[in-house]
């Protein structure tokens, strides 16, 4: 049976239960600027009901907090986890891309790009069918082409430098993966240490939350939390719980403990003309590779890498024909061609998901100047089953990645400089220079010692095809393999002396004033098919509508996938967000109760005075 006082306690815990939800509804108004709070509420009921042995049986004994929890929707943070990542992919490939885009820009004013430069050499080689050219002519036309082949090693330098930016990223987002994993395993342990006593880590769990909304736009993350229950008894809750963090798959923190990844820099490039050091990532506890191109990959992470390796899938790929100790033969699927080969000098072939490391390659051309067999020396020896069972295989170096990446505009760059090179070249081959010597490479390869490559051991006529059947070529060799858009140039001895330029077949006598090879060369601007089946002043128009593919496709998934984040945003706010106005009214409707409450306070105390100093005996 309930006290004579009984009232008071009734009373006494409304004022306790109301101060607590004034109290919560404070912490909610100074947190309304703070970035993943989630709005706390005080959760309240019934007092336990006392037995009176009266004829109504029980009575009330007022109102107690259970609990002050935040508002917050599994379903929707799901949700949100599940798009960011194809936000944070389109949003860096955009950006990467408009970059790439901004070196092809052709503004003839400010900005003088390709078809500008293009057209300016040839207007400058027109002048010299007049009489072979004066002095000054000469001059102008070899200016305009090292301007010409400046503007390649500008844009290839300039996508160099992009490549290795998209690299020191990876790197930084590496950083914060692992960063995020510590910090959830950290407060893991805070927040169960906290609720195993029965309380509720709300600020806590929102730091958590928060750190897995910022991991999920660089990877795609998965959450699950489980209760920890006894043993013995399932249905009982102990108060904690079991988080287990997992990137596409593969568990990144599994409650208090964590794993972190490690970027590794490559020993060879993959493609020729890769940036120094790029980076694998890997698991540091297993030295496992990380699998980033996976079809279910997405994020920042994954956009870096694509731009970063993509290659259209135009990687080297073959069949191996032949094995030997020391070398493997492979007819090739691509890079049939001179002008296409892009793989490096040394470096990793893949043969049965093994590595294999290659020291230089020679390649086998056919009477069409054609590739019809490379032939790569390996720095390891093969043992008797290898050799038997790399026979028939497939065979590649680095990966097929479906995206137009920086080595895939790299490459059609040094596509087309060995294209234009190699036939403007072959003119300049079958004349002399005004000293009536014979003329040698117009437009060279710069080597990092200061030297050129003038291609002297392969020799290409006027349709690209290499002169003798069955010709060889080696890794190492002068050919055109040797030129890139970062090493073209024009030969130093043409700068040097305007006279090493053949504008005819024959100087000599009353022939000086000839001009029958300027007129050959002259039809390389427009009249020949140079490059992806088009002429060379086609070129720019051909990158630019890749580009230009890929920024239009990444701008209308950007749009459509940040609509998607804003309305589940928003659903989020609805419940989760802190609303001034709703704030506002729960302030008074508790201050309120808080009042009724001391009122009723107030009500007992003039009771009980009553009660017992002015009933007498």
């Amino acid at each position: 049976m309930p006290s004579t006082f009984y009232g008071l306690t009734i009373a006494g815990s409304a004022l306790n239960t109301f101060q607590v939800a004034v109290n919560t509804t404070a912490n909610n108004i100074s947190n309304i600027q703070t970035k993943g709070y989630t709005k706390q509420v005080a959760n309240r009921q019934a007092g336990e009901a006392l037995r009176v042995y009266q004829k109504f049986g029980t009575t009330g004994s007022g109102v107690v907090t259970t609990s002050v929890t935040s508002v917050r929707n599994a379903y929707y943070d799901m949700k949100y986890w599940e798009n960011q990542p194809a936000v944070g992919h389109y949003e860096t490939k955009l950006n990467y891309l408009n970059q790439i885009e901004n070196y092809f820009i052709d503004d003839s004013k400010d900005n003088p790009g390709f078809s500008t430069l293009f057209s300016s050499m040839f207007n400058q080689l027109n002048p010299l069918t007049g009489t072979g050219g004066t002095e000054n002519q000469r001059k102008a036309f070899i200016s305009s082409a090292q301007m010409f082949t400046s503007y390649f090693k500008d844009v290839s330098t300039g996508l160099n430098r992009l490549q290795k930016d998209c690299n020191d990223e990876i790197r930084a987002y590496v950083d914060s993966i692992n960063s995020g994993a510590e910090k959830i395993a950290a407060l893991n342990k805070q927040i169960n240490i906290i609720e195993l006593e029965g309380g509720r880590a709300n600020e806590l769990r929102d730091q958590r939350a928060l750190i897995i909304d910022e991991l999920s736009k660089i990877v795609p993350i998965t959450v699950e939390e489980t209760p920890v229950t006894n043993s013995n008894d399932p249905d009982t809750y102990l108060g904690g719980t079991n988080y287990i963090v997992k990137i596409d798959g593969q568990t990144l923190v599994s409650t208090y403990d964590y794993r972190t990844l490690s970027c590794v820099s490559r020993e060879h490039r993959v493609n020729q003309t890769d940036a120094d050091g790029l980076y694998d990532i890997k698991w540091s506890d297993t030295g496992m590779g990380f699998n980033v191109y996976s079809d279910s990959m997405d994020g920042t992470l994954k956009a870096l890498f694509d731009l970063r390796d993509g290659n259209n899938a135009e990687n080297f790929r073959g069949k191996v024909t032949g094995v030997s100790v020391s070398a493997v033969t492979i007819s090739p699927e691509t890079m049939d061609s001179v002008e296409a080969m892009t793989m490096a000098a040394e470096g990793v072939i893949t043969i049965r998901n093994k590595e294999y490391k290659y020291t230089g390659f020679t390649a086998e051309l056919d009477a069409d100047g054609k590739v019809a067999s490379y032939t790569f020396q390996l720095e390891d020896n093969l043992d008797a089953a290898e050799i038997s069972g790399l026979q028939g295989k497939n065979a590649a170096i680095g990966r097929s990645i479906d995206v137009m990446g920086i080595p895939y505009y790299m490459a059609q760059m040094s596509e087309f400089v060995r294209a234009f090179s190699s036939r403007f070249n072959a003119y300049q081959h079958q004349g002399v220079d005004l000293n009536g010597d014979p003329m040698g490479s117009f437009f060279i390869a710069n080597k990092f010692d200061g030297t050129e490559y003038d291609f002297s051991e392969q020799t290409v006529n006027t349709d690209g095809v290499t002169d003798g059947a069955n010709s060889t070529i080696t890794s190492t060799s002068n050919t055109y393999y040797q030129l890139t858009a970062l090493n073209f140039a024009v030969a130093d001895a043409s700068v040097r002396d305007s006279n090493i330029f053949a504008t005819a077949t024959d100087v000599e006598g009353d022939k000086v004033d000839r001009h029958d090879l300027v007129d050959l060369m002259l039809k390389l601007e427009n009249k020949v098919n140079l490059f992806r089946g088009g002429t060379a002043e086609g070129f720019l128009q051909c990158i630019y509508s890749d580009i230009s593919i890929d920024t239009e496709e990444s701008e209308n998934f950007l749009e459509s996938f940040s609509e998607i984040a804003s309305t589940i945003t928003n659903q989020r706010l609805s419940i989760s967000g802190v609303d001034e106005d709703e704030e506002a009214l729960d302030l008074l409707k508790f201050q309120n109760a808080y009042n009724l409450a001391a009122r009723m306070v107030q009500c007992m105390t003039e009771m009980y005075d009553k009660l017992i100093n002015q009933t007498g005996v």
